[in-house]
């Protein structure tokens, strides 16, 4: 392989990095750096330019839940049950819903999808707070998170999408 396609692969392994290059805001030469291909600054001069060709050819950055029109709703004391009748979310044998539990539910619904996960839980990570489980399906997305985090996780959905 050479060191443009060996750039590209590397990239692609790192989608924070990707959109970054899509968006227009990386330091092509300290991401060069991070990325540690290649063995002097020679190799890394290279990958620089290998990233800048890279990020000529991807499209313009555009936010994947721009315009979505979801309502979200927050589900307090949310545990494991059998019951899916009031299920926040439910993943393989593990059903979530208002039990009592110790933790919050945020529901999403209307224009949403699976895709749009992606978004929520990089912001939900960047504000600090801890999911304990997520899922998404045509028409609706669902975060469980610590109670006290709730109307931080609602806010932050809110904002995201």
């Amino acid at each position: 392989m050479t060191l443009a396609a060996d750039t590209r692969d590397a990239v692609r392994a790192r989608p924070f990095l990707h959109s970054a290059l899509r968006a227009g805001v990386v330091n092509y030469t300290a991401a060069a750096r991070f990325l540690g291909l290649g063995d002097d600054e020679e190799d890394h001069e290279a990958v620089a330019a290998a990233l800048r060709r890279y990020a000529d050819e991807l499209g313009p950055y555009e936010s994947p839940t721009a315009g979505t029109n979801a309502r979200v709703e927050m589900r307090s004391g949310v545990g494991p049950t059998d019951d899916r009748a009031d299920a926040v979310l439910a993943v393989g044998g593990t059903v979530l819903a208002p039990t009592g539990g110790d933790a919050t539910g945020v529901l999403a619904t209307g224009d949403v999808a699976a895709p749009d996960l992606g978004p929520v839980l990089d912001r939900l990570r960047t504000v600090g707070i801890e999911v304990s489980a997520a899922g998404a399906a045509d028409g609706a997305l669902a975060v469980v998170v610590p109670r006290r985090d709730g109307p931080t996780a609602l806010r932050a959905i809110e904002e995201t999408l």
